[in-house]
């Protein structure tokens, strides 16, 4: 590993014992993190047609370009607290305002809350006369703006600008050959971690449910998707899956593979401690350029 990774490595895994924390724990752990946030980047709550949001707002950004960003968490876990610096570090890299929201979380909230309630901020961001809408997400949040593109297709809106979804996790039935082959290599997620969020998200749904797992669903249509992730990644299947179905689908798909990263490695961009975090931020706002000057 590279010496970044290795500071990533040890900051992530310092205190971790053999035993599981519970939910409540995993929630008050993962908003708990600091949030220092890039010079110049403001944060006002917003009530998102009943779902609580922050904007997290710079001067220097392309007028009217906006990223709706969905946070990560097994869809269990995760807050807009939780992913406040990571918003603002992808509103400077890509010179928008970006939407955080807080979605509703499972157990308590299964399938397809989390959707309906991405879709109403899509829908809010729509009705302010916002044209240039990115969903991104990272993990859980990257399969959910997947399925919150398919949501907007089926219900006749006009499509977003463009998808970024990093490190997306897209299949809960946990199918991919990577989640064995990258078991060792992945010290960001354990397989059994993610078969206990994948059964609370689904609830009564099956877990193959295009709604759960948006790997399923049918492509066609969707706007120009950004994937990136690392080649170390337990879910780095997923990735690589997406990228083959929507390529046939006619999807303009850009695949992004950083070697030697584990999950969500883009989280620590803007931090000082994994310049490939950095690099790969940096490439996701040259093709977000590219997509929206096109």
């Amino acid at each position: 590993m590279a010496r970044g990774l290795d500071v990533v490595h040890e900051l992530v895994t310092a205190g971790q014992g053999g035993e599981r924390l519970s939910l409540e724990e995993s929630r008050a752990q993962m908003d708990s993190h600091p949030q220092p946030l890039p010079d110049g980047t403001s944060v006002t709550p917003v009530d998102v047609d009943g779902v609580a949001g922050e904007w997290l707002r710079r001067s220097d950004t392309v007028r009217g370009r906006v990223v709706l960003c969905l946070h990560g968490g097994g869809y269990t876990v995760g807050s807009v607290q939780s992913h406040r610096r990571f918003g603002a570090v992808l509103g400077l890299a890509c010179r928008a305002n970006v939407l955080n929201i807080d979605y509703r979380l499972a157990p308590e909230h299964p399938c397809p809350a989390a959707i309906d309630d991405a879709l109403t901020a899509y829908r809010w961001l729509s009705a302010h006369g916002f044209d240039d809408v990115v969903v991104a997400g990272d993990s859980a949040g990257g399969g959910l703006a997947l399925a919150t593109a398919v949501a907007a297709r089926d219900a006749g809106l006009q499509r977003p600008a463009a998808l970024v979804l990093l490190a997306p996790w897209l299949d809960l039935t946990l199918s991919g050959s990577s989640v064995t082959t990258r078991a060792a290599a992945d010290f960001m997620l354990d397989a059994e971690g993610l078969r206990l969020s994948a059964a609370a998200y689904a609830g009564g749904l099956p877990l193959d449910d295009p709604r759960v797992s948006p790997l399923e669903a049918d492509l066609t249509g969707l706007p120009p998707v950004f994937v990136q992730v690392g080649d170390s990644d337990l879910l780095l299947d997923d990735a690589l899956r997406l990228a083959d179905r929507g390529w046939q689908a006619g999807v303009a798909v850009s695949l992004d593979v950083a070697a030697g990263m584990p999950h969500v490695f883009q989280l620590f961009a803007g931090a000082g401690l994994l310049p490939e975090a950095d690099a790969a931020v940096a490439r996701l706002a040259e093709w977000l350029d590219e997509v929206l000057s096109g």
